[in-house]
């Protein structure tokens, strides 16, 4: 019996296989370039909701804001604003020690950094944790801008900006496209906080004096400031989204977090560090 039915097995040929394959080959084609066309179509919608939006912004580029809106804005800006050019004044005072030679000195000045980092990593960081909250509840269409992995030098940043660049692509809601930037910006501040940490503690044991590990505290701080600066033009564009109600509302989680920065950078604790 087993005989018999062996028999009566047809026999396959290298052409029927060759040509089964060419089948799956095609189907996988048509699927790749279905995927292919939806996403141009995302991309190209976005775009045009995208100009229907560029009434609500200035000349330069930035979210009109009415006078009651700025005097909400611009004292967060300007204490962000004014201890990142404090803590880049102090960077580099270090490398202006080093370059003389008195690398003890410089590693002193370099360890004073650490804490106007921390301060200022928080103050962005509750922004930014500010804005996740308030995104949730903006109706309409949010403004997005853009963030390029090219405007970046260290490496682990560009890393994750190139992964956001392609996410970014093929995201259609404005909203989905706002979280993700957020999301970028505040994975970006944690790794720069931690990368300047590790570097800072290295260096500082051995006093080292090498151009690689300066140029690395050079880059991660370039990248920092651009942070905390998207950081300042996403809260700008959300800002202008807001209704009358919620703005109260974020007038007040935003005085909050300024008092408590305020309160941390005099805190003898700081001061020692």
């Amino acid at each position: 019996m087993f005989i018999s039915r062996f028999h009566k097995l047809k026999p396959v040929s290298i052409s029927d296989l060759k040509w089964r394959w060419q089948i799956l080959i095609l189907r996988g084609m048509e699927w790749l370039i279905g995927v292919l066309i939806l996403a141009s179509v995302a991309v190209l919608l976005r775009r045009i909701l995208h100009m229907g939006t560029m009434g609500k912004t200035s000349a330069g580029g930035l979210a009109f804001l009415p006078k009651a809106l700025q005097a909400i804005y611009e004292p967060f800006a300007q204490e962000i604003e004014a201890q990142t050019t404090i803590l880049g004044i102090t960077l580099n005072d270090a490398f202006g020690e080093r370059e003389a030679g008195r690398h003890e000195m410089a590693w002193h000045v370099v360890r004073l950094t650490m804490g106007e980092w921390e301060r200022l990593t928080e103050l962005v960081v509750g922004l930014q944790g500010v804005l996740s909250k308030f995104l949730h509840a903006t109706n309409g269409i949010v403004p997005v801008r853009r963030i390029a992995a090219g405007h970046f030098k260290s490496r682990a940043v560009m890393d994750n900006v190139r992964l956001y660049e392609f996410l970014d692509q093929i995201l259609f809601r404005s909203k989905g496209r706002f979280a993700l930037q957020l999301g970028l910006l505040l994975r970006a501040s944690a790794l720069l906080r931690k990368d300047f940490k590790h570097a800072c503690r290295e260096g500082a044991l051995t006093l080292d004096t090498s151009d690689e590990l300066w140029t690395r505290l050079d880059y991660y701080f370039h990248d920092f400031d651009l942070i905390a600066k998207e950081t300042l033009l996403a809260f700008r564009t959300l800002l202008a989204c807001q209704s009358p109600e919620r703005i109260q509302e974020l007038a007040l989680d935003l005085q909050t977090l300024l008092e408590r920065g305020m309160r941390v950078s005099v805190s003898p604790s700081n001061r020692e560090s």
